[in-house]
């Protein structure tokens, strides 16, 4: 049986020095994601592989708390905080459907390219939307695979047959919020570079967020 965390221990450190694939989309997602976060918010990302983009986060609020289920992939991203000097970061190895956390803790959590990896979505979803205090923010970037050009999607079928390589899901952008909708979100944005793209999602648990 395939088991993703042996995958993903497996490529850690290969994954850890590839160069991002698209730099600018990065880097707009990154500023759209600041827009949310306030010096006093507690950000929670799921999925967070070896910590870039929590390390990006972490100067700008007050506790960032990161999870994966690669143990490999967490060593690396202790190492980088550790050279950072960071002490508003920490890892934890664990799922989002077994992290031990209250209801209503975050302000703001993060799921980056891992959505359309999991095979419980709807139920990370759930647990996403309990997690949030009323008025926070999800925010995703997640691969919507069935939107893609017609080679993409033909070749999409092989991909998943492969024994040794992560599942992945295939997803519309529409079957996506509507899920997210259907979670008890509200979307307040979206966007994506190109329609074979990772779609990047803000959605807000209703309610108001308290100062």
């Amino acid at each position: 049986m395939f088991r993703p965390s042996w995958f993903w221990d497996r490529m850690a450190v290969r994954y850890a020095r590839m160069p991002i694939a698209d730099p600018a989309a990065y880097e707009t997602k990154l500023e759209k994601t600041r827009a949310y976060l306030r010096p006093d918010s507690r950000v929670l990302e799921f999925g967070c592989g070896t910590g870039s983009t929590a390390l990006v986060l972490a100067p700008r609020v007050a506790q960032v708390h990161a999870i994966d289920t690669s143990a490999a992939m967490l060593a690396i991203a202790r190492e980088k905080v550790q050279a950072a000097g960071i002490d508003n970061l920490s890892f934890e190895h664990t799922t989002l459907t077994d992290l031990d956390s209250p209801a209503g803790r975050w302000d703001v959590i993060l799921g980056m390219n891992v959505l359309h990896l999991l095979p419980n979505r709807r139920d990370t979803l759930a647990r996403a939307h309990a997690l949030l205090k009323p008025g926070g923010v999800f925010i995703s970037s997640t691969l919507c695979a069935a939107d893609a050009p017609l080679g993409l999607r033909l070749l999409a079928p092989l991909v998943r047959a492969l024994p040794l390589l992560p599942r992945i899901s295939s997803l519309r952008l529409e079957g996506l919020t509507a899920e997210l909708v259907a979670a008890g979100f509200e979307i307040e944005a979206q966007w994506r570079p190109a329609r074979h793209k990772a779609a990047f999602v803000v959605a807000r648990k209703p309610g108001r967020l308290d100062a």
